[in-house]
């Protein structure tokens, strides 16, 4: 499909395919996520349990990568980006630029579904939009607190939760572990389904600013008001954008040194150098033997 797009609008421009990848990948995410939590609310539960949430998640994951993957690398999250940009297999600029075009690309996905359950979403809280209540659908689109949580509680939660995510994304894309590029998206999905049968209980485990910040700014003007930002006295909305962060950055402590990434052509060009250097010694050091060899026959067999 975005190969398609890219031939109709004719982009040439390697860095612009990548923007519309991850604006793609990440719109499909965000739009996947909200209509899955979507059903769960405007239900009361009757559909989609938690386990159900936490497999459309992943699939949305699964998807969103898997669209934009060669265009783009399929980050879909800043947080991923950071830990690329922490690699150096991405500029700072392209971070910046990426963290845009996933933030704008959850913006969509959110009103798309906003649109698809317009209806059910006026039928459930009677036309006004409410943050927090029995009649509340802001939680479809963002992330809110469970009651018992507090913002330095929320805030370990999605540094562990998005650490542990970005931890096994190293371990998938590490060439040495030999993953195929097809199976990696099902993987890394597979791995954000743990992620939420483990940290759903507390905020709904965002672990990635653009599909919680872009929501919550179409919220913010889709009828719900500043509350989806001063919830909580403003102690809350920044905490599932700096705990991704921070996360992504520790990703358990993982060093640089012990991770080879499946796109790094510099760590691969060197790979490929030293295994270059040690193939030629050792071809200069058959020839010579040989050499040698035929050197001492031909003494042997002289008159």
């Amino acid at each position: 499909m975005l190969e398609t797009l890219r031939a109709k609008l004719n982009i040439r421009h390697e860095l612009g395919r990548a923007l519309i990848g991850e604006f793609v990948g990440t719109a499909i995410l965000v739009l996947v996520i909200n209509l899955v939590v979507a059903q769960s609310v405007l239900t009361r539960g009757k559909m989609n349990e938690m386990i159900n949430i936490n497999v459309g998640v992943g699939l949305g994951i699964v998807f969103g990568i898997a669209i934009c993957a060669r265009l783009s690398g399929g980050h879909i999250n800043p947080a991923v980006s950071l830990m690329f940009l922490s690699f150096k297999q991405i500029s700072f600029v392209k971070f910046v630029l990426y963290t845009l075009a996933q933030t704008a690309g959850a913006f969509i996905g959110a009103a798309i579904a906003f649109v698809v359950y317009y209806d059910a979403i006026n039928h459930f809280d009677g036309g006004n939009r409410y943050v927090i209540g029995p009649k509340a659908t802001a939680g479809i689109f963002a992330s809110y607190p469970a009651d018992h949580l507090g913002s330095i509680n929320g805030l370990f939660d999605q540094i562990i939760a998005t650490g542990l995510f970005c931890l096994f994304i190293c371990h998938v894309t590490d060439r040495r572990n030999h993953y195929p590029k097809w199976v990696q998206p099902i993987v890394i999905g597979t791995v954000f389904v743990m992620v939420g049968t483990a940290f759903g209980l507390n905020c709904g485990y965002p672990c990635n600013p653009a599909r919680d910040f872009g929501p919550r700014l179409f919220t913010l003007i889709a009828g719900y008001g500043g509350d989806v930002f001063s919830f909580k006295r403003w102690s809350w909305f920044w905490v599932p954008i700096v705990g991704p962060f921070i996360g992504a950055l520790l990703r358990l402590d993982l060093p640089n040194d012990d991770w080879i990434p499946s796109s790094g052509r510099r760590r691969d060009h060197e790979i490929r150098s030293r295994g270059h250097t040690r193939n030629a010694a050792s071809q200069q050091g058959l020839i010579e033997r040989r050499l040698r060899t035929k050197q001492f026959s031909l003494a042997a067999t002289a008159p």
